[in-house]
């Protein structure tokens, strides 16, 4: 019946969307998929992330803490967002997660530039 998440959505005031733009496509190399007059979708490879320009913007957390985005190198990643100006508040680090079995992983946090937490998350 499920078959994964479609997407994340997300809100910005309508004067934030650039500079969106500019971290999710031109910073960290997603793909613009669709436009339209009240947003934007862009899509990580596995699912998409969905921005609304069509009310406040917030800043503040709810039951969703962050989203994690899978990549190769996470190190790479977090080399670009603090390169420009991103607040990096978890360094990459790896560990491995007690589970059975276990899971290790490399991973690390930043804050997006609508405030957003973002992973950066690679299985080792």
């Amino acid at each position: 019946m499920i078959k994964g998440i479609h997407h994340i959505s997300m809100k910005c005031l309508p004067g934030d969307l650039p500079k969106v733009k500019d971290f999710y496509i031109s910073l960290l190399g997603l793909r613009l998929i669709r436009e339209w007059a009240e947003g934007i979708m862009i899509d990580t490879g596995n699912g998409l992330i969905e921005i609304f320009t069509n009310a406040d913007g917030t800043h503040c957390l709810g039951a969703i803490r962050h989203f994690a985005l899978l990549t190769d190198n996470v190190d790479d990643a977090v080399n670009k967002v603090k390169a420009a100006g991103y607040e990096v508040f978890v360094e990459p680090n790896d560990k491995v997660i007690s589970s059975n079995p276990e899971y290790p992983i490399r991973m690390a946090f930043c804050f997006g530039p609508l405030g957003e937490q973002i992973e950066f998350f690679c299985e080792r």
